[in-house]
């Protein structure tokens, strides 16, 4: 498969900082591939989700894209921890917020809602304020608001981390749902190596100060899996024994 995003050396530095957050990343994403990303608090994990994003300059290195650019969709997009609804907007004009500058006809708007709620399971609940909404039901609006804009690379930094373990485990179980459907490539940061491991192509170790890929792992396992598998939990294991060295060598920190 061809990528479609490719990283090289890769730097962040925040302003005024005297060393950069990470360093020399090399990053190809292929298409139709979900990747994550895992490391310790610090290690620059969201950062590099938003150098990608275009939302932060890098401060050294490359990126190039193979994806169709095209005004009626946006290339990439970005689906936070925190769904970011706005309360004053029901659900399909959150949904339609990414839709706001691309050249896009009032009735495939409205189609693109139509179908992005349909995809993450709220076809009903256009009409509902976020209020009303569970903490799993606005996770699933902002993937969909993501879905809208009809992205190549979606980016999702922690989407699952705030939400209780059942729900949880049901969103990750949605979200390989909707990459199958999509055939989308994906981008995840998530502190949780259990849900790493069950849900990735393969899981990337950001650890050093500055932080680099310490390593990659490919995750084998059939697909669907189970997350009492036996390859899962070796490389989940695996994972967690080099995020353990990490700490003790005080480059995870």
């Amino acid at each position: 498969m061809a990528a479609i995003v490719n990283l090289n050396g890769i730097a962040a530095t925040f302003p005024g900082a005297e060393k950069p957050v990470f360093a020399d990343i090399d990053l190809s994403i292929e298409r139709g591939e979900f990747v994550i990303v895992v490391g310790a608090s610090g290690a620059g994990k969201s950062t590099l989700l938003r150098v990608i994003a275009d939302l932060l300059a890098p401060s050294a290195g490359t990126i190039s894209h193979e994806i169709e650019t095209r005004t009626d969709r946006r290339e990439i997009a970005m689906v936070f921890q925190e769904a970011r609804l706005m309360p004053w907007r029901k659900v399909s004009d959150n949904v339609a917020l990414g839709l706001e500058g691309l050249s896009v006809s009032v009735d495939a708007r409205n189609q693109r809602i139509a179908d992005a709620l349909k995809l993450v399971g709220l076809a009903d609940y256009g009409d509902r304020w976020a209020h009303e909404l569970s903490g799993g039901q606005r996770q699933r609006v902002g993937i969909a608001r993501g879905l809208a804009v009809d992205p190549d690379l979606l980016l999702m930094d922690e989407p699952f981390g705030a939400l209780d373990a059942i729900t949880r485990q049901s969103l990750q179980d949605e979200l390989l749902r909707i990459w199958e459907e999509t055939g989308k490539s994906i981008l995840f940061v998530t502190h949780d190596i259990d849900e790493a491991v069950y849900l990735g192509d393969r899981v990337l170790l950001l650890g050093g100060a500055p932080a680099k890929v310490v390593r990659s792992y490919d995750v084998d396992a059939p697909r669907p899996r189970s997350r009492e598998g036996e390859d899962v939990g070796r490389v989940g294991a695996q994972v967690k024994a080099d995020l353990s060295t990490l700490f003790d060598e005080g480059g995870g920190i």
